[in-house]
């Protein structure tokens, strides 16, 4: 599993998601950069997405939904704040069909890093609350783990 670690901080109300892969920077910026791909990977196994909009520039929007198994929908959005391609990606996280409206879920900053290593890349997903009560939140609702199983799609992406 490319999924190496998934860190949970309360004190720095972070969580970070570490993957380790056999592939170069740029084809793993290619996860984030082209929205077909992105798309075969972000959502949980059980709850795929599907991008609408993709703007991945400073300033930019990206938009999806998530499908769950029984046909509903669950719309999230990023706003983009830094892109230091390939290698690094700062956006504002947030859940609803609006981009900028949170409606009653917490927003989130999340930083994407990624760094040769060895044969390969790392690539460390960060998320940063505002509160202990978000990142709580976030957690109850099943983040960490619908990362984990997210980013756990990412080799068979590489692989096709």
């Amino acid at each position: 599993m490319a999924v190496t670690s998934v860190d949970k901080d309360f004190e720095n109300l972070t969580l970070a998601v570490t993957c380790d892969l056999t592939t170069s920077v740029d084809r793993a910026w290619e996860l984030w950069s082209d929205p077909r791909q992105l798309e075969r990977w972000w959502g949980p196994p059980t709850y795929p997405a599907t991008v609408d909009r993709h703007d991945l520039t400073p300033g930019g929007v990206v938009t999806y939904h998530m499908t769950g198994p029984e046909g509903d929908e669950h719309h999230g959005w990023w706003q983009v704040k830094t892109v230091g391609a390939p290698r690094s990606l700062e956006i504002t996280d947030g859940f609803g069909e609006t981009p900028g409206d949170p409606g009653d879920l917490p927003v989130a900053t999340m930083r994407l890093d990624i760094s040769e290593r060895g044969d390969g890349v790392r690539m460390v997903v960060r998320t940063t609350f505002a509160s202990t009560e978000a990142m709580e939140r976030m957690l109850d609702m099943g983040m960490a783990e619908g990362m984990q199983e997210a980013m756990g799609q990412i080799e068979d992406v590489l692989a096709s």
